[in-house]
């Protein structure tokens, strides 16, 4: 029979400070960390009143290092991060802010190479499904769409 471990108090906020330390958390996933560690839900606020008091959580930073990372390392679009930010019920404020981190220069720069790279890359020898296949990928990507239009025509026309 498998035993289940019980935490105290204490040990819950430890254990949660490097869960933090580690990578910026949203509240979602501390919560989510937190209910698996099986604490009701009065330590539960304690815990996440005091990883808050003490800096370990920050919703604004972790939103601004997220979609940092997401942008830089997986060249996601502004649409696609919004998305993946409201899925971790991040307030709008805080998006906004997030977004701000992207410079425009660099975000139509990325644009740019993804569009050039795919063009070299794809096998596809009819034109128009080429395009098509690359729009589908960027929007997928969460580009916006007047952007990406605007790119592409840049590119294959």
């Amino acid at each position: 029979m498998k035993t289940i471990k019980t935490y105290t108090p204490e040990e819950a906020k430890r254990a949660l400070e490097h869960y933090c330390i580690y990578q910026d958390r949203c509240h979602k996933e501390v919560e989510e960390k937190l209910s698996k560690m099986r604490l009701i839900p009065e330590i539960i606020e304690q815990v996440i009143t005091h990883l808050i008091s003490e800096n370990f959580l920050n919703e604004t930073r972790f939103a601004q290092s997220f979609a940092r990372g997401k942008f830089r390392i997986k060249k996601w679009g502004k649409n696609r991060i919004v998305r993946e930010l409201k899925f971790r019920n991040i307030t709008e404020y805080n998006i906004k802010i997030a977004l701000k981190e992207i410079e425009q220069a660099d975000y139509l720069e990325t644009l740019d190479n993804i569009i050039l790279k795919k063009t070299e890359t794809s096998k596809e020898t009819n034109v128009f499904k080429k395009k098509k296949k690359i729009i589908d990928y960027l929007l997928r990507q969460g580009f916006e769409s007047q952007l990406i239009y605007e790119m592409t025509a840049y590119h294959f026309d």
